[in-house]
């Protein structure tokens, strides 16, 4: 399992890493109208999964934000943002930031994706910041635990991994 830490404490990662030419495990979350949402809903796309602890905090805000930005400018990719956030929350946020061209969803009802992907920080249950991105056959492509949860991704390999995949 990746190891985690979330403001320098080390975190317990529940569920299953996923890693780099693994099939992308299915999950469900929830929409921002509490709409049931699956991985498999956009298959035959690129995607680009931005995991979050929460969108309401800064470093979290600005990844959705670079993310969302950098969605307007590719095709045939689909970037969805993951967090436990109560669907609502996420759409008062979404809308208070101007987020028009990526999808965000919560997986605060059953935790299905964290457990999927590995993400779970059983301590805070919160999701730990990540980025997975999914070919548009359904096989992961790239991965990044982030080390410290207050930390950013790195952007640039994130992108520069949806532009080879595509």
């Amino acid at each position: 399992m990746a190891n985690v830490t979330f403001k320098g404490t080390p975190m317990t990662l529940g569920g299953n890493e996923v890693k780099v030419g693994d099939t992308a495990p299915d999950f469900k979350v929830l929409d921002n109208d509490l709409n049931e949402v699956r991985l498999s809903d956009y298959s035959g796309q690129v995607r680009l999964i931005s995991v979050v602890p929460s969108v309401d905090t800064g470093v979290c805000a600005e990844q959705t934000q670079r993310f969302n930005d950098a969605a307007e400018k590719l095709d045939n990719v689909k970037v969805l943002t993951v967090s436990m956030d109560l669907p609502f929350a996420q759409k008062r946020w979404k809308q208070a930031n101007d987020i028009q061209h990526i999808d965000i969803f919560s997986d605060h009802k059953d935790a299905d994706f964290a457990l999927n992907y590995g993400v779970l920080m059983e301590e805070l249950r919160l999701l730990a910041r990540s980025v997975f991105v999914i070919d548009s056959d359904g096989k992961v492509a790239y991965t990044e635990y982030v080390s410290e949860g207050t930390n950013h991704p790195d952007y640039e390999k994130a992108l520069a991994a949806v532009k080879e995949t595509n």
